[in-house]
């Protein structure tokens, strides 16, 4: 399968994955999340919010390019409002201004995609982008814009910002790059966040190997620690059932369940965070009923990662597919 399918199929379903960074954050980072999940606010996708799924380039986990600023490594943690469990297999889009408050795609930066991208939350409901520490403009604090796509039938879109004694910091220590010197507004005097922000406001970590910050926040949409289902994935239950592999996490050697309401031609495929196909893992005929299909990451000639797989079956009725991320063991 191309590619440009597969992340297609992870626009259309939400229900893919993709990983963390290989470093997480230090656990003192997670004490500022709130107590209790609480919902989080819905606010503005912001002056030009694109649709990331309609471009595959977006599927990434460093949205740099070539922007310049303080290397930043942003963790979300996705979390079920209904009982404050990790929800698994949804997709998080961020985007954010670059360190002089430019965005990519608007204005006199029509045609660039800088600071844009997507991710799928693993077993424990996390995303990581690697980015740079966002600038500030005039009418607005510094800020992050974030949708957590649960289903074709549910979306969260909001927006994260950081303590201003600490963010100003990271202004103050690098002046070549942030020339606009210290974020002037407090968050009374922003548009988004006068009306509240505790629970928008995420960590500022620094980070001693890059140089840079980690930072993270938790986020409560509507669910119950577990996917909901939309259109799409009604469709797609009328043809099979596509399970989430166990062990999970696991290390070297899964197994993704799968059940067949009738016989068809199925293919399963890795793929790595960038969206590139790392190995073919089934391809053939199966009968109607319950498969458990291995995946030895050892006999696949694959180096101990995070894959998403992606699932493809082609019966008398159409092509259907879905697809979930599994999570290797730390």
């Amino acid at each position: 399968m191309e590619r440009k399918t597969f992340l297609k199929t992870l626009g259309l379903t939400g229900a893919a994955s993709v990983l963390p960074l290989e470093s997480t954050l230090k656990a003192a980072a997670h004490v500022a999340s709130p107590p209790t999940c609480v919902l989080i606010p819905s606010e503005t996708a912001g002056p030009f919010p694109l649709d990331l799924t309609t471009n595959p380039f977006y599927f990434r986990q460093d949205v740099r390019e070539d922007r310049t600023g303080v290397v930043f490594n942003q963790k979300l943690r996705i979390i079920g409002l209904e009982n404050c469990l990790p929800m698994a297999n949804v997709r998080v889009n961020i985007w954010h201004c670059d360190k002089d408050g430019n965005y990519s795609g608007y204005g006199n930066q029509t045609g660039l995609t800088y600071l844009r991208g997507y991710q799928i939350t693993d077993a424990n409901g996390e995303v990581e982008f690697i980015t740079i520490f966002p600038g500030w403009y005039n009418g607005r604090i510094c800020h992050i814009h974030f949708q957590v796509y649960v289903s074709s039938q549910y979306a969260a879109i909001s927006q994260l910002t950081y303590d201003i004694a600490p963010k100003n910091v990271i202004y103050a220590e690098y002046p070549a790059l942030y020339t606009k010197g210290a974020d002037p507004l407090n968050f009374n005097q922003d548009s988004i966040f006068a009306d509240g922000y505790q629970y928008q406001l995420a960590t500022l970590t620094p980070n001693a190997v890059t140089g840079g910050y980690d930072s993270f926040l938790e986020v409560s949409v509507q669910g119950a620690g577990t996917v909901g289902v939309g259109h799409v994935e009604k469709q797609n239950a009328k043809h099979f059932l596509l399970g989430q592999n166990a062990p999970n996490p696991f290390k070297n050697e899964t197994f993704v369940p799968l059940t067949l309401h009738s016989s068809a031609d199925v293919r399963v495929e890795l793929y790595s965070l960038d969206g590139k196909k790392a190995a073919t893992v089934l391809d053939r005929r199966l009968g109607e009923g319950e498969h458990r299909i291995p995946v030895d990451l050892a006999k696949l000639g694959l180096p101990t990662g995070n894959y998403a797989y992606l699932v493809e079956v082609n019966n008398a009725e159409g092509v259907f597919r879905d697809s979930k991320l599994m999570t290797a063991a730390r």
